[in-house]
């Protein structure tokens, strides 16, 4: 059988799941874990998992574990009203459209997820503002840091300066204050076109 670029499909890697829970790679002569599994999905291996008593064929309840253990990790790819609406087909008489419709859904998903991608790729290569937003955002920060970190030393002396009568470079140090707050709204500006997309 042809894989879609004309090249002859794989095998797919198989898997033995061990009664102490262990998942055993025999491409790899190596165990493996649930993670190892999902890594190999996301770099597009294929894989079954038997059962290594029994010789079932368990692929699905373990594809269903590694779902189960990205949500526990916080993925929330699944929202709760879906799973509920699945839940509920279980045993219906619609059930057995169900895994055909879900998985024609998923493809056009990922062929609409790629064009997504190369647009995306195309606007943050044609529009160099965009580009270097990161780069522009970044260093706007760290201007804005030094400039805080300048203020720093009026603050600290702010209970001494009430005991003690201004020092003669204290019209200097004004002027260099407002300098200062121009430049920073000059730069609150340039955010703001920034995030309008101007």
């Amino acid at each position: 059988m042809d894989g879609s670029d004309g090249e002859p499909k794989k095998a797919p890697i198989t898997i033995k799941k061990y009664a102490n829970r262990r998942l055993y790679n025999t491409a790899k002569s190596s165990y493996v874990t649930l993670d190892h599994l999902a890594a190999m999905v996301r770099d597009g291996d294929d894989f079954v998992v038997y059962d290594a008593k029994s010789g079932e064929d368990i692929t699905r309840s373990v594809l269903a574990q590694i779902i189960f253990e990205e949500e526990n990790k916080g993925a929330n790819l699944l929202p709760a009203t879906f799973l509920r609406q699945l839940i509920r087909l279980y045993g219906d008489t619609l059930s057995g459209f169900v895994p055909g419709y879900l998985e024609a859904s998923m493809e056009t998903f990922a062929r609409n997820q790629e064009k997504m991608r190369e647009q995306v790729r195309a606007a943050f290569g044609a529009n160099p503002a965009l580009a270097t937003f990161e780069t522009m955002a970044r260093t706007n920060m760290e201007w804005f840091q030094n400039a805080m970190r300048m203020f720093n030393p009026y603050a600290a002396q702010g209970a001494r300066d009430e005991e003690t009568p201004p020092a003669p470079q204290a019209a200097a140090a004004d002027e260099d204050l407002d300098a200062m707050k121009k430049r920073l709204a000059e730069m609150q500006k340039q955010l703001d076109k920034i995030a309008r997309g101007e």
